[in-house]
């Protein structure tokens, strides 16, 4: 095979994995869902996101209808957490909604990590769990990508609306069962740790 026609081959590839990314993060940037697709009135992470907890067929999601712990921002942004679920996979998932009661469209730019690699402007990325006693705090996991393993996405929330939301996190020693749940520009919230 001659050197012209193994680089003409080699672009035709390259152009062709470039067409399907652009693809993929079209598809994956429809919506109002925020990196969430709706499917039968429940939501699940968009592709390349792991799920707040792996809910087998006897496990139901987060109970929306519990509230574990309230936080009450600026501009009547709220966040109610439904839960903060030790796995045993050696990590906790907090998991609840956001909720703009204001009267401005929301975008969650202020929430996320101040590290220059996040690719994701509107994220949970600078969410902290906080062990008092074990005087530790725990940031939010990345993938091998160095994306968080956290709602990413979250702008454009308009008045009235809400969407769910969740962060993981290294699970602090087994006997820590209450932590401090912190993110920027709300105030902190203790909440206690399920298995």
């Amino acid at each position: 095979m001659s050197m012209r026609r193994t680089t003409r081959v080699a672009r035709g590839a390259a152009a062709l994995a470039t067409a399907v990314g652009l693809a993929l993060t079209a598809a994956g940037c429809g919506g109002e869902g925020g990196g969430q697709a709706r499917e039968g009135g429940t939501t699940t992470p968009r592709a390349g996101s792991p799920a707040p907890k792996d809910n087998g067929p006897d496990e139901p999601a987060a109970d929306t209808r519990r509230v574990i712990g309230e936080m009450k921002g600026a501009d009547g942004i709220v966040i109610a957490l439904h839960s903060a679920v030790r796995d045993s996979g050696g990590f906790v998932t907090v998991s609840g909604t956001v909720t703009n009661h204001g009267t401005r469209v929301f975008n969650a730019i202020d929430w996320r990590s101040r590290e220059t690699e996040m690719r994701s402007r509107s994220s949970l990325s600078g969410a902290t769990l906080v062990d008092k006693a074990g005087k530790k705090r725990y940031l939010v996991l990345r993938d091998t990508s160095g994306e968080c393993l956290c709602t990413t996405g979250l702008s454009g929330l308009r008045p009235g609306a809400s969407r769910p939301v969740f962060a993981q996190f290294p699970a602090p020693p087994q006997k820590v069962t209450e932590v401090d749940f912190q993110l920027p520009t709300m105030p902190t919230v203790t909440l206690q740790i399920t298995e």
